[in-house]
């Protein structure tokens, strides 16, 4: 925790102070944020402000007294509710703009991580509640270079098992099995325990008409088989097993046996969607110019509009990546919600649109991480349909 780096970022967004708030662990981004060890009971609110001068303030429950030990300021401590109150009030000025993790229509669920109630307390107060979701991307969402290494590494590893992957589909076809969408799944899973990656859930592996649902999971118990012709669609995202390592995460899709015109053409309408996406980034980072998540959206889903199918792209363009596999930083997003948040160095994002049909769906997906003054991407680029 950079006390001064978060003082200097409060003046450039002209707010009063930060205030950290959790109940029962519900705000992981705090802990992450302040450096803070989570503790294995923490049944009584607390609450700790960073003011934009001046030292921090921790507010503690007298049953929890130590909870915040780890940080820096002075502490004060309550018992009962009026109690509380009454320190939160000598705490915030009047008048004073105060940014909390609290998204307005919870239009960044990510960031949403204080309940209404909360958000009413203080501003009962006299105090504006802002969100806090442009200070968690530049406290958060943002890598050090050995976060983008471990990244790095993790893509190699997962690219080399999403070749592995196909690859093996076509060698089972070619020996007269039907390898089924499970059977693929567990072929991935085995082969992330072998090099060492992790992840929550997933990869996905679709197979025709099921990789038009843009979170189909295949289980052991319901699994279509993949047959010569089928089309197959496996997104993937894993990190390494290592403290701070942030998530690898991609699409790609493929054809058993000659692709038929209608997957050909929604494939390359996909690809140029994302490609003019990576362009769009690409061209205002090297030009030091000011870009924003609903922008980049604005790009992918235009082509895919012009293209006819603009109905059928019923998602984002991407999110933000990091330990998460999605991140808290800016989503390239205007459909679901519009973030305007900046595109600033230091965050990674995926960029990935998609046209879901009934007999199949299309979508590909690269990452993409924002140096200064350049925004590669940070894996293989899928250029044509595999041929499995």
């Amino acid at each position: 925790m950079n006390v001064a780096a978060m003082q200097e970022a409060l003046a450039a967004h002209a707010l009063s102070g930060w205030l950290f708030f959790d109940h029962h662990l519900r705000d992981p981004l705090a802990y992450r944020i302040l450096g803070l060890e989570a503790v294995r009971h923490v049944t009584r609110r607390w609450y700790y402000y960073v003011p934009r001068t001046g030292e921090p303030v921790k507010l503690v429950h007298r049953v929890e007294p130590h909870v915040l030990d780890a940080l820096p300021g002075a502490r004060r401590v309550y018992s009962g509710w009026r109690e509380q109150k009454v320190c939160l009030a000598e705490l915030l000025v009047p008048g004073s703009r105060v940014a909390m993790q609290y998204s307005p229509e919870c239009a960044i669920p990510y960031v949403a991580m204080v309940d209404a109630g909360t958000v009413e307390l203080i501003r009962g107060l006299g105090v504006e509640v802002v969100s806090s979701a442009d200070l968690v991307q530049e406290f958060e969402a943002r890598w050090s270079e050995e976060q983008y290494a471990m990244h790095c590494e993790a893509g190699r590893r997962v690219d080399a098992v999403r070749a592995a992957a196909f690859q093996w589909i076509g060698a089972q076809l070619a020996a007269g099995r039907e390898p089924g969408e499970f059977d693929v799944y567990g072929f991935i899973r085995e082969a992330f325990a072998r090099e060492s990656l992790v992840t929550g859930h997933g990869p996905i592996v679709a197979v025709n008409a099921h990789a038009a649902d843009p979170h189909y999971e295949p289980t052991a118990e319901a699994q279509a088989r993949i047959r010569p012709g089928d089309f197959v669609l496996i997104d993937m995202w894993a990190k390494l097993d290592r403290a701070r390592a942030v998530y690898y995460d991609i699409t790609w899709t493929g054809v058993c046996g000659p692709p038929d015109g209608p997957v050909q053409t929604v494939f390359e309408v996909v690809r140029h969607a994302r490609d003019q996406a990576i362009a769009c980034v690409q061209a205002a980072v090297s030009a030091g110019e000011t870009l924003r998540g609903f922008e980049v959206d604005d790009v992918a889903r235009g082509v895919i509009a012009a293209a006819g199918f603009g109905e059928f792209f019923t998602h984002r363009t991407g999110h933000s990546i990091g330990e998460d596999v999605h991140g808290a930083g800016v989503n390239l997003d205007n459909l679901e919600t519009q973030d305007n948040r900046r595109i600033i160095p230091g965050v990674c994002f995926s960029i990935e649109p998609g046209i879901y049909l009934g007999p199949f769906g299309v979508r590909s997906e690269v990452n993409m991480f924002v140096g200064e003054g350049e925004a590669p991407v940070t894996g293989e680029v899928q250029q044509a349909l595999v041929r499995i």
